[in-house]
């Protein structure tokens, strides 16, 4: 594990929901250092054998969630895996980071953060700003620099720096400090606007980040809504200065830019199979027709299958060996396969529309109860819907889950532990897939 943040490590995931309980766990599949150069090429062949070794190359329709590198994509493409999702926490932040690096905005950022720093390296102007503080009745708090790496950062800072703007400015004009802020430029009055305008842009998306991030409930039918949320919140209105125009236009244009085509429809049929979304609000009757449409294909093709594949994770003891068992194949009646070519087809066609047309009179569920509990309960009802809504909701929406593993990896591995290779991949799968009740 030493040296591990100086090379790049791949880690693919499945997300698997167990038939009986309808619980969602993560599996790491694999974990390996990649020591050649980080192009996509080499990292497609790091995914194609970690999609043979775990017998993934038997199913059909094998999901890749990375965040939106290049050479990722690449990867993703080389590897023939499909859809590919793209990390919604991770678009997210590019576009937020896009709208902070306007100009004008930028500008604003940088004399708060000059104000932030003053405080900081201080302990007089400190000293003076807590006195402040407590004769204005605000709380005590210290002044945010943010990083510039992490946009969530500067959105803590300008919330900060508002919340404490009279303490600031009584301090800076006190006799004790006078003389060592001349250059120190407060805000005026259009710049306070501006950062409250700003953090009315951001804190949304920085929200629908710490949704996106659970693992507790699926989040891949999320993605559609929060993002037509968040680009409806980017239209511009006349009460908006020439800044905060700016930064919309720029978030809205990088957000609409990355989900386009088979990944747009796809994260439309991940909401119109979620109970909390199906309605699809955010599209016009002619689209959301034209997604239910796509879940019927797809829902018929599943039941045409003449196989039924699916992976079961293995048990302790097999995790040293490099095959996987899989559930055996569904045996077909003997009427089925003289007849089924001529009946079959119309009767499962059938009987998925009239769910369809079901479940899309139900009432919508809440948006804090779990969709695949809904689907558990509902499953006598909608046997055909339910499965297919297990293969969608089991996707997570972001990469998060899997780079937390590296968290809990650092957890485990120290410098005071002697431990082998497998022992430590036992005591990550553990640590991530173990219920203790």
């Amino acid at each position: 594990m030493a040296g591990l943040p100086e090379r790049l490590t791949v880690i693919s995931l499945l997300r698997h929901v167990l038939t009986s309980e309808w619980e969602m766990q993560s599996y790491v599949l694999q974990i390996r250092q990649l020591s050649e150069s980080h192009t996509g090429i080499n990292i497609a062949e790091v995914l194609k054998s970690a999609v043979k070794e775990w017998g993934l190359d038997k199913i059909g329709t094998r999901i890749a969630v990375t965040d939106n590198a290049s050479n990722m994509r690449v990867a993703v493409k080389e590897a023939e895996l499909s859809p590919h999702i793209r990390c919604f926490a991770h678009t997210l932040n590019l576009a937020s980071q896009a709208g902070l690096k306007v100009n004008t905005v930028s500008r604003l950022l940088g004399r708060v953060r000059r104000v932030a720093s003053f405080f900081h390296c201080s302990s007089t102007a400190t000293a003076v700003l807590t006195t402040k503080q407590k004769l204005l009745n605000l709380p005590v708090h210290k002044l945010i620099i943010d990083v510039v790496t992490r946009w969530n950062s500067s959105l803590d800072m300008v919330e900060r720096y508002l919340e404490q703007q009279q303490a600031v400015a009584a301090a800076l004009l006190s006799d004790e400090l006078r003389h060592k802020s001349r250059e120190i430029d407060t805000l005026d009055t259009s710049d306070i606007a501006n950062a409250e305008d700003l953090v009315k842009i951001l804190l949304p998306i920085k929200k629908a980040t710490t949704v996106l991030c659970d693992e507790s409930q699926p989040t891949v039918s999320l993605i559609s809504p929060l993002k037509q949320m968040i680009q409806d919140s980017m239209a511009t209105d006349n009460h908006n200065s020439n800044a905060i125009a700016q930064m919309k236009a720029v978030i809205l244009k990088d957000l609409t830019d990355r989900y386009q085509g088979e990944d747009e429809k796809f994260m439309q049929e991940s909401s119109a199979l979620d109970p909390c979304f199906w309605t699809l609000q955010h599209l016009g009757s002619g689209e959301r027709e034209d997604v239910f449409e796509r879940i019927k294909f797809k829902a018929s093709q599943m039941q045409q299958q003449d196989q039924d594949v699916l992976p079961r994770c293995p048990h302790s003891a097999d995790l040293d060996d490099s095959s996987v068992s899989f559930v055996p194949p569904l045996k077909k009646h003997a009427l089925e396969d003289l007849l089924g070519s001529s009946f079959s087809s119309n009767q499962v066609t059938g009987g998925i529309q009239a769910q369809i047309d079901s479940y899309c009179k139900e009432a919508l569920v809440s948006l804090s109860a779990c969709p695949l509990k809904w689907w558990r309960d509902n499953a006598g009802r909608y046997p055909i819907l339910s499965s297919l809504a297990k293969t969608y909701l089991c996707i997570p929406a972001t990469s998060v889950p899997s780079e937390r593993v590296f968290s809990t990896a650092g957890d485990i591995v120290n410098a005071q532990r002697s431990l082998l290779p497998c022992n430590v991949d036992l005591l990550i799968f553990l640590k991530k897939n173990l219920k203790l009740s």
